[in-house]
């Protein structure tokens, strides 16, 4: 997949809980080109304007549900179709600054034939944050 195709632009914003900003939200299509089970997401490697987030602070969602990046080992029976947006929600405090940012993501899977290593997808682009 084009890597303009995985990480969407409009999908790019902070969000709020109680009136305080608490983090932001990336919407991402997964790169492989067949979907994946879930319980074969390795994880994410988000980082904006050089720093890196830690496992712990991202966030997956599909649909109406959400999951830590470890609770999708357990998820055999949920597709990640090729084409459905999901979402990275990443724990900030305060959030991004509206503007311009650099993002890079990379998305980690086990692809069905070859399980043992993951294979990396990589989306690296300057974006505008979203109010």
């Amino acid at each position: 997949m084009p890597e303009q195709d995985m990480v969407l632009p409009g999908g790019f914003k902070n969000v709020s809980s109680a009136g305080q900003v608490t983090g932001f939200q990336l919407q991402l299509r997964t790169a492989y080109y067949r979907g994946v089970y879930l319980s074969l997401v390795e994880g994410f490697d988000v980082t904006i304007d050089g720093e890196t987030f830690k496992r712990e602070q991202i966030r997956f969602s599909l649909g109406n549900q959400t999951f830590t990046l470890d609770e999708l080992t357990n998820l055999t029976d949920q597709r990640w179709p090729f084409r459905d947006v999901a979402t990275l929600t990443v724990s900030k405090v305060g959030g991004l600054k509206v503007g311009m940012h650099d993002v890079q993501v990379v998305e980690k899977i086990r692809v069905p034939y070859m399980p043992i290593k993951p294979s990396t997808y990589l989306f690296q682009k300057k974006m505008p944050l979203v109010v």
